[in-house]
């Protein structure tokens, strides 16, 4: 299509999208708003720009130029936070490195990322002593402590973080530059293979920002998000941007609480001393609070929670809103940026008594501005919007990963016909929520017919005794795979509870017409624990591995 493109003037500046320009609005409108670590430290948006000065100086000095890379090993800090944005604001790259990754995969990801520069907490240093022969590309490491100590390791330390900023000056001019240019990357935790590395330019991170603040801010729904509101996230910050979440947040000049390591006792001592309004962590996080004897001297009335990662069930959803936390959900995935979908109520369910709400709250959600998102059949085709029919879902959006670092294949592969090809099967109903039924990998196939393993999984964590439960397709001569269910009980019902009374409980639904006979799962496993991924999502993968 031929269209009139605008004619700059010689003198226009063509103003690019950089991550620096979310920092400015709050260092005017926000200068005394603090930002928390943990309960140790303490300070305003106004020391915080001048610590991301600091930094970007002292990075200089270390010999980081605009095109290299900085890895950060930290648990989640104003350090990460001032990273989040000096590193790519000189043009440099931000590698979020995935702390509990096994050695062999760190290594990996730190030599196919072609890390410079590592800044690294003190307890990560046994993590990198062990590879420190191996790594390729590393020039220099920092160290990051909350001790006054200094660490004992065998790892040659560049610098100390904080003694590094105190040297340097409190301002930095920032450059301009393409937009296009690479901020951050990462690794995403495949369930087979190496990992794969995403990268996110400026204007793509500036974008879902803004796509963001839209979904949070701008509808009338159950949880509308503001700057009076009080942040800490309960998703690491190496993974996936902490959902973008940060940058969000700082251009809002929200008051931000960053906990450090996750213990439930420092989260609940954070969220009741520092008056926590907006988090966001994945359903295991959340039924670790839920379970911890600490949340019973807490009030969370009116905690606006989102989960994400994997889904939320109709049982934890419940037990969440009778604590007064207002929990809802929000999809999307690590090439994504991740945000895709959230599930805001529109305003006519606002009214809706709590179980139809609870429907939509789980419901893997809306669109947000600027996602175009469809569900297409093998052939890419789209289907009905009829809230039955399934398919894949394919998304386009400003923000996605535009392939995967040094494999050409795989990205390929990722966008096939020009769509960002997600993995997971789902529907669009009539309201336009999207649903996820289950990833392509995970979906049961028994006797040529599909069983949805999310499905089963929401069904059992209704039963009153269930603490948590994971659904896999196990092999099966007669009928290829049959659904086999690892269940995980509340203590109190330890003692009560049997294998046949989750089957008999599945069966009530078969009686409603939920689910038919053929989706109960044929074993119910009791155990002590589901074995969880490094960012503390069920591992299905593992069991598999065990029951195949």
């Amino acid at each position: 299509m031929q269209t009139k493109i605008i004619e700059s003037t010689p003198s226009a500046f063509s103003y690019p999208l950089l991550i620096k320009n979310l920092l400015t609005t709050s260092l005017i409108y926000s200068p005394q708003q603090k930002i928390v670590y943990r309960d140790q430290k303490e300070i305003s948006y106004a020391e915080f720009g001048t610590r991301i000065c600091q930094l970007a100086h002292g990075l200089n000095k270390l010999g980081v130029q605009a095109g290299d890379t900085v890895a950060v090993m930290d648990w989640d800090s104003n350090r990460y936070l001032e990273c989040y944005f000096a590193v790519p604001m000189i043009g440099a790259i931000l590698h979020t490195v995935n702390v509990r990754l096994s050695s062999e995969q760190l290594l990996y990801t730190i030599n196919h990322a072609e890390d410079d520069v590592i800044l690294v907490n003190s307890e990560f240093l046994p993590l990198l002593e062990a590879i420190k022969d191996k790594l390729s590309t590393v020039k220099k490491i920092v160290l990051l402590t909350d001790s006054e100590t200094s660490a004992q390791t065998s790892l040659v330390i560049d610098h100390e973080y904080e003694a590094m900023l105190k040297e340097n000056p409190l301002e930095y001019s920032f450059p301009d530059f393409d937009e296009n240019s690479i901020a951050t990357t990462f690794y995403t935790t495949g369930t087979t293979g190496l990992p794969k590395g995403v990268y996110f330019s400026h204007r793509q991170l500036v974008m879902h920002t803004y796509g963001f603040v839209t979904a949070l801010c701008g509808y009338d729904c159950q949880a509308r998000v503001s700057a009076s509101d009080v942040y800490m996230p309960i998703t690491p910050m190496f993974h996936v941007h902490a959902w973008g979440m940060p940058y969000v947040m700082t251009m809002l000049g929200a008051k931000q609480v960053y906990p450090g390591r996750y213990e439930p006792e420092m989260l609940l001592q954070l969220i009741t001393k520092e008056k926590v309004s907006f988090s966001h962590c994945v359903p295991t996080i959340m039924h670790m609070l839920l379970t911890s004897p600490a949340i019973e001297d807490c009030d969370l009335k009116g905690w606006k929670v989102i989960i994400g990662g994997s889904a939320l069930s109709s049982g934890m959803c419940k037990t969440a809103l009778d604590r007064g936390i207002n929990i809802y959900t929000a999809y999307g995935m690590s090439e994504t940026c991740p945000l895709l979908t959230i599930a805001n109520l529109k305003p006519h369910m606002l009214e809706w008594k709590e179980e139809d709400q609870i429907r939509i709250r789980c419901r893997t959600g809306l669109p947000v501005s600027n996602v175009q998102l469809e569900i297409v059949d093998t052939d890419g085709n789209p289907v009905a919007h009829d809230g039955k029919t399934v398919g894949e879902v394919v998304v386009r959006a400003p923000w996605l990963t535009q392939g995967y670092f040094k494999d050409e294949e795989k990205s390929e592969e990722l966008w096939a016909g020009g769509w960002l090809h997600t993995g997971d099967i789902g529907f669009i109903d009539e309201e336009g929520y999207l649903q996820i039924t289950d990833r392509l990998k995970d979906v049961i196939k028994t006797g040529g017919e599909w069983i949805s393993s999310l499905e089963l999984e929401n069904i059992i964590s209704q039963h009153p005794g269930v603490s948590e439960v994971a659904v896999v397709g196990v092999p099966d001569e007669k009928w290829g795979e049959r659904p086999l269910a690892i269940v995980v009980l509340k203590e109190m019902f330890k003692k009560e509870v049997t294998e046949k009374d989750i089957k008999d409980f599945c069966m009530t639904f078969v009686e409603k017409g939920v689910i038919p006979k053929f989706g109960v799962p044929s074993e119910i496993i009791l155990n002590q624990e589901i074995p969880k991924t490094s960012v503390g999502k069920i591992s299905k993968k593992d069991i598999r591995g065990v029951y195949k």
